[in-house]
């Protein structure tokens, strides 16, 4: 808890609190609200010939979360990191899929500040765990579809890991890609996404005067499932906006876009989990990135509506 520090308006009393102030401890038995988790693992992206780094960012990100104005939502915990110190990527997203299902049944929107991408297998393995018999649509802000085969898991596999687990478990794999660079992604990646019936959308299709249509294509997929898993890659930004990742985007999809439709996942009283991957403090400018990621965080939290039941 010691990241969580900043500026103090005492004289304007509660309505003057920032996040660093109402962030608790995590603990059992508490009231249900937003369990923040940090996965400090960039094995992942190491095991993808990526710019490693990431391993730094659940600390980086919850510095820039510590003094952003506080406005009332459910309880928010912080329940500490996942590590990965000895490169058995396999154990950590176990522990990881362990804390993520107690948080999720305890009632709590499971809020995982990444690590690279491989964050998500064991993201999603918490979530199936914590959901097996409803279905699970999973969207997905990135510049790359990351289904990848490979020999092991990286950052790059983690949507053909889980589209292989929901085969083997008899579960229906839906899977939305948004913000997709043809730059960045092989003909087998489109084949792959093809073979799977995963849904795209192209970042050159996600412009501000496209936005009706981008929202009509995420609101068909909110009305499929049971429960939505939002994963936010923050290189599907422009790099002007996140220069801090493994991959910056020559293109990408605007962060006045990239909210917006997180508020609409966020309100739609099917989310139970979200998280923020792929940030490398190593690679920040004046805290530009942080600031960025920050924001989509806050605003995900500040729309939250808990799951209908």
């Amino acid at each position: 808890m010691t990241v969580w520090t900043g500026r103090i308006d005492a004289a304007e009393g509660d309505a003057a609190r920032r996040w660093h102030q109402v962030v608790q401890p995590f603990a059992t038995n508490q009231p249900a609200g937003i369990a923040l988790l940090g996965f400090a693992c960039d094995e992942g992206v190491r095991r993808n010939q990526g710019r490693v780094g990431a391993v730094a960012g659940p600390v980086a990100l919850r510095k820039a979360l510590a003094n952003l104005a506080y406005h009332p939502t459910l309880p928010l915990y912080d329940a500490g990191d996942i590590a990965c110190e000895d490169g058995d990527l396999d154990a950590a997203h176990q522990r990881l899929a362990a804390a993520v299902s107690q948080n999720i049944q305890a009632g709590h929107l499971s809020l995982v500040l990444g690590g690279g991408h491989e964050t998500a297998f064991g993201h999603w393995l918490g979530i199936a765990n914590a959901h097996p018999n409803q279905c699970i649509g999973i969207v997905n802000f990135d510049a790359h579809f990351d289904l990848r085969e490979a020999s092991e898991a990286t950052s790059g596999t983690p949507f053909a890991q889980i589209a292989a687990a929901c085969a083997k478990r008899g579960q229906n794999f839906k899977y939305l890609c948004m913000g997709v660079a043809e730059t960045a992604n092989t003909e087998a990646l489109f084949n792959k996404a093809r073979q799977l019936q995963a849904s795209w959308r192209l970042d050159t299709d996600m412009t501000p005067w496209q936005l009706t249509e981008t929202e009509a294509q995420l609101q068909a997929f909110i009305d499929q499932v049971d429960v939505l898993y939002l994963t936010i890659d923050l290189d599907v930004l422009p790099a002007a906006q996140m220069p801090a990742v493994s991959a910056p985007a020559g293109f990408g999809v605007e962060i006045s876009m990239i909210e917006h439709l997180s508020r609409l996942l966020a309100a739609s009283g099917k989310l139970v989990a979200a998280d923020l991957v792929e940030f490398n403090p190593l690679f920040d400018t004046d805290s530009h990135g942080a600031k960025a990621a920050a924001r989509l965080a806050w605003a995900i939290t500040r729309s939250f509506k808990p799951l209908k039941t």
